[in-house]
């Protein structure tokens, strides 16, 4: 039995950490009046939705990145490096998005998340080639 322990702790608390964005839209449409399709054109409400929005375009591949080395590589402190370095990316962004204005906190994230991609893409292809 293959056994991925680094990716279902991360996707476990991915899977934690949707609930609240996802609430957040949520209880942002009840106070506009049970907003029930698009933004109303409120900027919080766009803000949350965006935020959710980036969390999922990444974190599906992320995850299968982290799989994807924790199965390749022997030495698991590669999955886990990648694994933590990612979370608190995602984690950062979150927060960046949602509760501070300069973009400082998002870039930092953003920054730290693609060169862990790069890092992983690298040491994947290198693996199979």
């Amino acid at each position: 039995m293959l056994e991925l322990k680094i990716t279902v702790v991360v996707t476990a608390l991915f899977a934690i950490m949707i609930v609240p964005l996802v609430s957040q839209i949520t209880m942002r449409r009840i106070q506009l009046g049970n907003v029930a399709i698009g933004d109303a054109n409120d900027f919080d409400l766009r803000k949350k939705i965006e935020t959710l929005s980036n969390f999922c375009e990444y974190v599906p591949l992320g995850l299968i990145i982290l799989a994807l080395l924790e199965l390749n590589y022997a030495h698991e402190n590669y999955a886990l490096v990648f694994g933590v370095l990612f979370l608190a990316a995602r984690i950062l962004h979150a927060l960046g998005m949602l509760y501070v204005k300069a973009p400082l906190p998002r870039a930092i994230a953003m920054l730290i998340q693609h060169i862990s991609f790069l890092a992983a893409a690298g040491m994947l292809l290198k693996s199979v080639l």
